[in-house]
């Protein structure tokens, strides 16, 4: 690339997922003249270089300039792929609106410094410059002088500076601008027509090399096999288009509805207005009626609160309840004011609106933030069309393979040139035949059979209700050795069953009151706690919210309704929520409770709260949460001193614990006043609500499966610590005999620097409660502590957090035995796939979509249990809510990893074995005639590349995988071994049948001695064969070399077809026996059948019956000694383990290199101690990286 100075390049993007650099270039007219002759001479060649390498194409065609004048921009993504595209830089021109309403460069619109569209503009010509690159505008910032996404609000205003400067909307002239530079708010996924993915296809380099294999085959007349080639071709590119059409289809239909929705939008000037959403720009100000809408953008609420279903996004259809952003004093940024999660007071585009409650002046208010594909839905789609290359090892080999094909054909080529120039043959012949030889070589039909394969597999796996969306992960599940589950969902039950519930009062807890007795809860706080404290909303009669909520709500047995005209009571609004007991309930001195506000859940804050009205009673605030962070923001006093132990009581036993309190308010207060702050402060503690969840049958079979195949489970979840324990023992993920140490990691305080604990989780017998079948019995265990893999790490995603950050030397040691991480933010989880993904492992997720999208995406592959549209963002989809699908998956990938193996060594073999028989006849300036390359060609290997690939997968996971590579030492070794073989069984052939007393060059047969003395051959040459024999192909080499190479390729065809362990037996693929069969019945049928006329047909000579018995012997020695090579030595695993271990070779995969450090060390794991990161022990000193896919396989 040569260097460039300052100014020429810049990063884009940057420390996103998506980071690029960015090089200015500019056009030179001298050098676009060149390259036009170039292209007119070269007949078309020179601009498909360019297509496939386009940063040839800016380097022939413009020099290096600055960013700020260049028109031509190349750009290079930074991650290991290094992939380059070239951008036109387009000039946007704002004089268009200078006649609508006189925009002239100092117009106060435009002189505003402070928002990015007004840095954009060059003055005084009204001009902006912009790129787009993938999907989204970036223009020229001249003050920063760099390229800036356009289309979202800045990141910096403050909460105060959003209300104040967009509270009342934009004047027209400012949507005007804006919808000129920003573009539509449109997410337009244009159906690609036909002709284009077509071309696109066929100018894939390997069509290109059949394009030119055919026109050479046209030019000797080999008509047929050149016809069967175009068919072939054909169907694989319709196949690949008619997919890539779909995928199209499917996401235009996903994304369609989304551009034309009308919604209502305030003007400075204009007032309310009725607007199609496409003209919608960042900063408009949205009004949100109570009718159901659909987002067409990412707006921030700053009046009113919304109900939203996010199932878009997250995959769960749980409504979520949004909240206004605060009008804060700081000049803070808005993200960041409070500790909570911000995305709380942002209504994601694609997400439903299902109500919208206005506070006292009447109206819900939310000013656009995003529009087009910066918005989150906008996101999803993008990931979907610019998904992240795959660096599968067996891509990079394929090319390496093909490239020793085209070394192996140039060789043949500089033997063939000679021999033929040296014979005196005219120029053409010489050229063509040495053309031939090059598709001899290199087999056509390659890629069309590797596809069949993978086809096939998407066919079981489609059959087992597993959907995929990129085939060509199919083929990384093979190499699958670690899989993450999300908990709650996927190992366990989606819903929650209510328990009992833990009361308690001055002297501590009292009795569990217990919900399968069927007795009513007594009224009292906590009663009145579990009625009003949820986000529960009352859609068309029916009770809708989450799970967790409506089993709570359920339990009271009370009913929910909206406060009508009928119900005027002081400081409750009209149309607030209020609960109610039901008729059959006894002793509640309330008639109702109205719900005047809430502050919703957040996972970052783990709980609750709401402000409530007793009608005619007191004003409450009610707050429910994690055990832990409830209990912090009450009295001391109220807390029972037992506490830490019941509540460990409960979670050691895999329970879901919540807990309540409350505290009352001055009913003088209005409501919409009191800050969060306020209201959860000196709460009096109420108690724990215990909620059950159940692991699903299949979970305990699914993972003793994958951990007996040597396949590392490890859990990722949101729930509390103590329940994912106990989850994963009663899973089996963890076993009884092994040990579980708690890792707790503190942030830098004040005084003391980040610190890192680690205790082993010490299990007591508890007593049990109701049905023993339910929970275990923990007992103390007692195991070596020293055992590899006798212990297993948990911690939560704040430790992660501050490991990652302060012991980053530490991770990978923590993370070669980790297995139960929670409390882990969507964010962690993807990271946390991330840092094993660097440790060298093949990483599977698998959840249920709502927030594992990112670690779903970022996965080698990623499996997704939820129908929900979030679901495409994971490779796989399981139509089965279960994780069976794991193990299906994971045997469908060996399989086909094992099936693309056998492929290639038969169609290296296939290819080698036509090279060296044509090599040996080109020797006599002789060659196969058509017929005969078409039988070989389409009788034989289209036969079998098809029906090869048939064999399903093993139904038992083995302990070890399937080589990665195709240049694994027994891989190569049965290639280069079985083509030694064959060239040695060849050379053997041509030679003896010219040492035969029969062999002279005049004799055109030698079917009439069968019992002749050899004495009376010369003397009664048989003249029938001769006549209209094709004499430029038949001789006896020519009749051996083809019957030798024709069955050596069934042969091989028959060795190469791998079984067990990773596919179902060859002789279950039945189709394939019955193919084999009938094609050796046919060969064996024309070598011993003396039909003249058939003969002559195929160009072959008629040869003594002894001779035909030795074809037979020699290809049968071949059989044996192939068979047994491949057997004993090359599939012989024990063998190979045990060459390993006399070389000393070990594993260079990161984790194995970790692994036996730890195993060595014997102060490894840390027991009982503390740690601070200024201690020289847990430095930053070691850095590890490496490149995701860049592991190097142990096993063979």
């Amino acid at each position: 690339m040569g260097h460039f100075e300052k100014g020429q390049h810049a990063l884009l993007n940057e420390g996103e997922e998506n980071e690029m650099e960015i090089f200015g270039y500019r056009t030179q007219g001298c050098r676009k003249s060149l390259c036009l002759a170039g292209s007119i001479f070269s007949f078309g060649i020179l601009p498909l270089v360019f297509y496939w390498r386009p940063a040839w194409h800016v380097w022939a065609h413009c020099v290096p300039c600055s960013l700020q004048e260049a028109d031509t921009v190349l750009l290079r993504t930074t991650d290991e792929f290094q992939i380059y595209s070239w951008k036109k830089v387009i000039w946007i021109y704002l004089s268009a609106l200078n006649s609508a309403f006189g925009l002239t460069p100092g117009h106060p619109l435009i002189t505003d410094e402070e928002c990015i569209i007004n840095r954009a503009i060059r003055k005084p010509d009204l001009k902006v410059r912009c790129i787009k690159v993938q999907k989204i505008r970036y223009v020229w910032n001249y003050l920063e002088g760099q390229f800036q996404k356009i289309g979202s609000l800045e990141d910096w205003l403050s909460s105060a500076k959003i209300h104040q400067k967009f509270g009342s909307g934009l004047t027209r002239e400012e949507q005007e601008i804006r919808r000129l530079i920003c573009g539509p708010n449109t997410i337009d996924v244009e159906v690609t027509p036909i002709w284009k993915l077509l071309i696109k296809e066929v100018l894939n380099p390997f069509y290109i090399f059949q394009l030119f294999s055919v026109c050479l085959w046209f030019s000797e007349d080999y008509k047929e096999y050149a016809f069967a080639i175009i068919i072939m071709s054909i169907i694989s590119i319709s196949l690949t288009v008619y997919d890539l059409r779909e995928q199209s289809v499917k996401l235009h239909h996903l994304v369609e509805s989304h551009n034309s929705i009308t919604v209502s939008v305030c003007g400075k000037k204009a007032g309310v207005q009725e607007l199609e959403s496409r003209v919608l720009v960042p900063g408009d100000l949205l009004i949100l009626t109570g009718n159901k809408v659909l987002m067409p953008c990412d707006a921030v609420l700053i009046e009113g609160s919304c109900v939203v279903d996010e199932g878009m996004l997250t995959g769960e259809s749980i409504p979520v309840t949004k909240t206004p952003l605060p009008k804060m004093d700081s000049s803070v940024p808005w993200k960041t004011q409070s500790e909570a999660d911000y995305k709380r007071h942002v209504l994601f585009c694609g997400t439903e609106v299902i109500q919208a409650k206005a506070a006292c002046s009447g109206t819900v208010r939310a000013v656009v933030l995003q529009t087009g594909f910066n918005t989150a839905k906008g996101d999803l789609v993008r990931s979907i069309l610019y998904p992240k290359p795959m660096n599968f090892k067996l891509y990079r080999d394929a090319i390496r393979f093909l490239l020793c094909l085209v070394g192996t054909a140039t060789i043949g080529m500089i033997y063939t040139l000679c021999v033929y120039v040296l014979s005196g043959e005219p120029p053409e012949e010489v050229v063509r035949k040495a053309l031939d030889v090059i598709t001899i070589a290199v087999p056509p039909a390659l890629p069309a059979a590797l596809t069949t394969g993978i086809i096939y597999a998407q066919r079981r796996l489609k059959k087992r209700g597993i959907f995929c969306i990129s085939p060509q992960r199919i083929n990384v599940c093979g190499q699958l050795n670690l899989v993450c589950f999300d908990k709650t969902g996927t190992l366990t039950r989606d819903g929650l069953d209510l328990w009992g519930v833990v009361s308690c009062d001055r002297n501590g807890f009292q009795e569990v009151h217990s919900f399968a007795s069927g007795q009513a809860l007594p009224w009292g706080p906590l009663c009145a706690a579990m009625a009003s404290c949820h986000s529960l909303i009352l859609l068309d009669g029916t009770i809708q919210g989450d799970p967790l909520d409506l089993k709570m709500f359920e339990g009271t047995t009370w009913e929910m309704a909206f406060s009508g005209d009928d119900l005027h009571i002081k400081g409750v609004p009209a149309h607030a929520m209020v609960v109610k007991p039901c008729r059959t309930a006894s002793q509640v001195p309330v008639e109702g409770i109205a719900i005047l506000r809430q502050f919703p859940f957040s996972s970052a804050l783990q709980r609750m709260t709401v402000i409530v009205q007793e009608m005619g009673g007191d004003r409450l605030a009610f707050m429910k949460g994690a055990p832990e962070r409830v209990a912090s923001f009450c009295q001391p006093e109220t807390v029972p001193t037992s506490f830490v132990s019941e509540l460990q009581i409960y979670t050691t036993q895999g329970f879901r614990v919540i807990a309540l309190a409350y505290k009352k308010l001055e009913n003088d207060h209005q409501t919409t006043t009191l800050t969060r702050e306020t209201v959860e402060s000196d709460l009096i503690f109420l108690g724990l609500l215990i909620l059950e969840n159940r692991l699903k049958e299949e979970t305990k079979p699914v993972l003793e499966e994958l951990i007996s195949a040597r396949i590392r489970t490890v859990m990722i979840t949101g729930d509390n610590l103590q329940t994912a324990i106990t989850v994963a023992r009663k899973s089996g993920m963890v076993s009884e005999s092994q040990k579980v140490i708690l890792i707790e990691a503190n942030e830098t305080t004040g005084s003391s620097s980040a610190s890192i604990s680690w205790t082993l989780v010490e299990e007591k017998k508890h007593i049990t409660y109701g049905n023993q079948d339910n929970y275990i019995n923990i007992r103390d265990e007692v195991s070596d502590k020293g055992r590899e893999g006798s212990y297993h790490f948990a911690l939560t995603g704040k430790s992660f957090h501050v490991i990652s950050q302060h012991f980053s030397s530490l991770l990978p040691k923590i993370l070669i035995n980790g297995t139960i991480f929670a409390r882990m933010s969507p964010g962690q989880k993807s990271s946390l796939v991330e840092e094993f993904q660097k440790l060298d492992y093949f990483v599977g997720m698998c959840g249920d979509g709502a927030n594992d999208c990112g670690a779903l995406k970022m996965a080698h592959v990623g499996i997704s249990l939820s129908e929900q549209e979030a679901s495409v963002a994971s490779p796989f989809t399981s139509k089965t809510p279960n994780i069976e699908c794991v193990p299906h998956l994971i045997k469908e990938g060996r399989a086909a990893l094992v099936t693309s193996f056998c492929m290639f060594k038969y169609m290296a073999l296939y290819s080698m074995i036509q090279y060296v028989g044509v090599l040996l006849l080109y020797w006599e300036t002789n060659s196969l005639s058509n017929y005969q390359f078409l039988f070989q060609d389409l009788a034989i290997t289209t036969l079998i590349g098809v029906t090869m690939n048939l064999n399903g997968a093993y139904p038992k996971l083995v302990p070890f995988r399937p080589a990665g590579r195709l240049i694994s030492p027994p891989l190569l070794l049965s290639v280069i071994f079985n083509i030694l073989l064959s060239l040695a069984m060849h050379i053997a052939g041509f030679i003896l049948v010219q040492r035969q007393p029969w062999y002279s060059m005049e004799i055109h047969s030698a079917c009439t001695i069968q019992n002749e003395s050899i004495s009376e051959l010369t003397m009664s040459p048989t003249a029938p064969e001769k006549m209209e024999s094709n004499s430029a192909f038949t001789s006896f080499e020519n009749t051996t070399i083809w019957f030798l190479g024709t069955i050596n390729c069934i042969i091989v065809a028959l060795v190469f077809s791998k079984g067990k362990p990773f596919r179902q037996p060859t002789y279950t693929n039945y189709i394939f026996v019955l193919v084999l069969i009938i094609q050796l019945g046919v060969c064996l049928f024309i070598l011993f059948a003396d039909i003249p006329e058939l003969y002559r047909r195929l160009d072959l000579l008629c040869t003594p019956i002894l001779w035909r018995v030795s074809i037979v012997i020699m290809l049968s020695l071949n059989f044996i000694v192939s068979l047994v090579a491949e057997e004993a030595v090359i599939e012989n695993r024990a063998l190979w383990m045990m060459i390993k271990r006399c070389f000393g070779y070990q594993s260079k995969s990161q984790y194995r290199i970790w692994q036996r450090d730890l195993a060595n060390d014997p102060s490894w794991p840390p027991l009982n101690q503390t740690s601070h990161s200024d201690m020289p022990e847990c430095g930053r000193g070691v850095s590890y990286s490496n490149p995701v896919f860049e592991s190097n396989e142990e096993q063979l």
